[in-house]
């Protein structure tokens, strides 16, 4: 469980840095330039993410509740939107990014909030309740700190983002989710 923990609060500690210490963030930004900054925090988030996968097989697996089966489904469209949501982020901005205000964050708190619904053991509600949390508290900061929001853009960028975002998520649903989690979602 150590390993675990601790690769939480590396992979969150980075985050938090960017996200809460905007001083301190600028400072390192001018000593180390924006390739070095950059890069290393890829690499100490690298770190902590290695280590959260490492150590969640020595996490506690206690189930604290058992969600009804059924509740799988609006699981697989909330993770969906939430793929929608990252494409979104990442594409040229359409009425999904523009409304969303920060659709990366607002696809994690989605993609979190999701797995918290069927995934009751005490090691998921850490990690998802983790990813949540972080992402519901870096959204207040974006505002607080008045970040830019997109403008919204053609109708033509939002089919993309969904064309994208489902493209991917099957990819995640029909191959890759035993590969990434060890769970089958089939």
């Amino acid at each position: 469980m150590i390993l675990f923990l601790l690769g939480l609060i590396i992979f969150f500690g980075t985050h938090v840095f960017t996200s809460f210490a905007r001083g301190g963030r600028e400072g390192a930004l001018s000593k180390l330039g924006e390739g070095g900054y950059k890069g290393l925090y890829s690499v100490i988030a690298l770190i902590g993410f290695v280590l959260i996968i490492r150590g969640w097989p020595s996490a506690d697996p206690t189930v604290l509740y058992t969600s009804p089966y059924w509740l799988r489904h609006v699981t697989y469209l909330l993770t969906l939107i939430a793929f929608v949501l990252l494409a979104a982020a990442y594409l040229p901005a359409g009425q999904i990014a523009a409304r969303a205000k920060h659709p990366m964050l607002a696809g994690v708190k989605v993609w979190a909030f999701s797995h918290l619904l069927v995934n009751g053991d005490v090691r998921s509600i850490i990690l998802f309740g983790s990813f949540l949390g972080y992402a519901v508290l870096a959204r207040i900061a974006a505002k607080r700190r008045g970040a830019p929001t997109r403008a919204a853009g053609s109708v033509m960028n939002d089919l993309v983002a969904v064309g994208a975002g489902a493209v991917a998520w099957a990819g995640v649903y029909f191959y890759l989710h035993p590969i990434i989690a060890g769970v089958a979602l089939r």
